[in-house]
């Protein structure tokens, strides 16, 4: 399946099939987010993410085997062993969510401030340190980001920013923000560019889910020392929109 190309019919099976990932979905996210929130203060960051996001394995596995939606990853190798980086990746499906919490370990991420009000789920999330902007301040919200984002980079945890800023449909770029590589600059970390084409399979907001394999490209660190803030963008974003591309999740 390709960005050209038309998705095809929802069948009654893919129905079905979707409806019956849910049925999991949501009792074991209700009975891990209790759990989470009576042990998670306890623990520190490091062990409580990795305690929080075990749930993630779950939610990846029950997807394929109820929806037949697998993963394939490249360049899982340029991710940095060590010290934090900054990640930037298309932003085109629910199903990120779920496993970028397990290709990057720790991180904070970059997300809207109404997450974290979904009772137990949302209560859970917070527990990670994200970065939980109000996007209808756009000045305050960039402020904030650099603020916090300086802060979760200083003490080592990776950061993942999603630079379109909310969900497009497959086919679209729309505009790149820039915050990734201001605090990648600012910060003198790498910049990591990540892309995927989840949205063939799991298109944002759609009930439905269809077979495939997603494929996700970790493209090459990018230093930012002595470099300026436009450069890196240009950089990073390029590499992005060119894996897209090549993903068929981009016209």
């Amino acid at each position: 399946m390709s960005a050209t190309n038309a998705a095809p019919k929802a069948s009654p099976l893919l129905f079905l099939r979707s409806l019956l990932y849910y049925a999991g979905f949501y009792p074991v996210t209700m009975v891990f987010s209790l759990i989470c929130l009576i042990i998670g203060p306890l623990l520190p960051f490091r062990t409580r993410f990795k305690f929080l996001t075990l749930i993630n394995y779950f939610y990846i596995a029950w997807l394929r085997i109820c929806c037949g939606v697998k993963v394939r990853v490249t360049g899982r190798e340029n991710l940095p062993a060590e010290g934090s980086y900054v990640v930037i990746a298309n932003h085109q499906s629910e199903w990120e969510t779920l496993y970028f919490q397990l290709l990057i370990r720790p991180q904070a991420v970059v997300l809207k401030r109404e997450l974290l009000r979904i009772p137990l789920f949302g209560w859970a999330l917070a527990l990670l340190k994200p970065i939980a902007l109000d996007r209808s301040k756009r000045r305050g919200a960039l402020k904030q980001l650099l603020e916090q984002g300086k802060a979760r980079l200083a003490d080592g945890i990776p950061l993942l920013i999603f630079p379109q800023g909310t969900r497009l449909p497959v086919g679209k770029l729309g505009k790149l923000n820039k915050g990734g590589a201001m605090l990648a600059v600012s910060s003198e970390v790498p910049i990591v560019p990540v892309a995927h084409n989840a949205g063939l399979y799991w298109p944002g907001k759609s009930f439905i889910k269809y077979p495939g394999t997603v494929e996700v490209a970790v493209g090459p660190a990018i230093a930012t020392q002595g470099r300026t803030v436009d450069e890196v963008h240009s950089e990073s974003t390029a590499w992005l929109e060119a894996a897209m591309k090549q993903q068929g999740s981009l016209d």
